[in-house]
C-alpha cells in the first residue's frame, strides 16, 4: 500500500516538470503564477551545454571581468571546480580550487571583495539537507584575468554557523553596494535570511551569521542581486521572485514589500539563476533530471 502511495506521490510531484519541457516558450505559462504584466519575457532557449561534466549545475553568475561569460559548479560530491561557460552553453574551461573539498555546494555569486576594482567568485558551501552539518563555508578568490582550459587557485575561506542551529539552504547572494553577504534557507515553510560581513573574511575560527528576516514562502533554490544592487531575484522551483531596490534601502528593506512574479518555465531541477551584468535579462540553468539535458534560458527585460 504504501508502495502505491509513494507511486502516486512522486508522479504527481514529476508531473509539471516533464509537461514543462513541452510547454511553448510563449509568455502565458498555465502552470505557474500569472505573470501577463512582467517586466520581462518569457523563457527562450539559447544552448545547451557543451561540458557533459556539468550534470548537476546548482549555481550560476555572471563574470564582471570578462563579457558574456558565466560560472556554475555541480552539487553535492562534485569536483571542487568552477566550470566556465558562455551564454550559448558553450565549454570555456574551469577553476580548479585548491585545498577544499564540494560537500555541497549549492550556489555560486560574484561581487565585490576587500580590494577596490577587483572582482571577486564566492562559492556557496551551504547545502545540508539534513540539517545535520554544525558548520558551512564559503570560499572567496578574485575572478581569472584570463580564461584557459584549466586553472588553479587557492580560495579564502570563511566558516560559518547559524544562531539557530544547522539547516539546508540553496541561495548566496552578495550585495554590490555595501558588500555584505546573504544566504537564505531552504527548507523551513518560511525561508530565512541570514547575512554577514566581508570583514568576517579576516576573523578566526567560526563566525555566527545574523538572522535578518523571514520571507513567505518556501523552498529557496537560488537567487542573485543585479551588479548595480537595484534588482534582485530569488526563485523557487515554480517561481522566480522579483524585488526593484530603491536608492538608500538595504536589501531587507527592499525584500520586506510584496515581490512580483517574473516568467518562468519550470525545469527538471532548477537551481540556478543569474542576471546579467547590465540587469537587462536573467537565466535559468537546471541539473539532469529525467534524462533531459540542461537547457540555458533566458529572459529579456521588455
Amino acid at each position: 500500500m504504501n508502495y502505491y502511495i509513494f507511486k502516486v506521490f512522486l508522479i504527481f510531484v514529476s508531473l509539471p516538470f516533464l509537461i514543462s519541457q513541452r510547454v511553448p516558450q510563449a509568455k502565458y505559462l498555465p502552470l505557474i503564477p500569472m505573470y501577463q504584466d512582467s517586466l520581462f519575457s518569457g523563457p527562450k532557449t539559447v544552448g545547451r551545454l557543451e561540458n557533459r561534466e556539468i550534470d548537476e549545475a546548482s549555481g550560476l553568475a555572471f563574470s564582471r571581468v570578462h563579457a558574456g561569460i558565466l560560472y556554475t559548479h555541480n552539487d553535492s560530491g562534485g569536483d571542487p571546480f568552477v566550470f566556465i561557460l558562455d551564454t550559448l552553453g558553450k565549454d570555456q574551461g574551469k577553476i580548479i580550487l585548491e585545498g577544499v573539498k564540494n560537500r555541497d555546494w549549492e550556489d555560486i555569486a560574484v561581487g565585490p571583495g576587500p580590494q577596490a576594482n577587483t572582482s571577486y567568485i564566492y562559492v556557496g558551501e551551504i547545502g545540508d539537507n539534513n540539517a545535520g552539518h554544525r558548520e558551512i563555508q564559503i570560499h572567496r578568490f578574485p575572478e581569472p584575468k584570463k580564461l584557459e582550459k584549466s586553472q588553479k587557485v587557492k580560495p579564502e575561506t570563511l566558516t560559518l554557523v547559524y544562531p539557530d542551529g544547522p539547516r539546508d539552504a540553496e541561495t548566496l547572494m552578495i550585495d554590490p553596494i555595501t558588500k555584505d553577504i546573504f544566504i537564505l534557507s531552504k527548507r523551513d515553510s518560511a525561508n530565512i535570511l541570514y547575512r554577514t560581513t566581508q570583514d568576517a573574511f579576516g576573523k578566526k575560527g567560526k563566525v555566527e551569521l545574523e538572522k535578518v528576516m523571514t520571507l513567505d514562502f518556501t523552498m529557496s533554490v537560488a537567487g542573485d542581486i543585479s551588479s548595480d544592487g537595484s534588482q534582485i531575484l530569488i526563485k523557487n522551483y515554480l517561481a522566480v521572485f522579483y524585488w526593484q531596490r530603491n536608492p538608500g534601502e538595504t536589501i531587507p528593506e527592499a525584500l520586506s514589500r510584496n515581490p512580483v512574479i517574473l516568467p518562468y518555465k519550470p525545469e527538471p531541477q532548477g537551481e540556478a539563476i543569474a542576471f546579467d551584468p547590465l540587469g537587462k535579462s536573467y537565466f535559468t540553468l537546471s541539473e539532469k533530471r529525467f534524462q533531459i539535458e540542461p537547457v540555458l534560458y533566458r529572459y529579456h527585460k521588455k
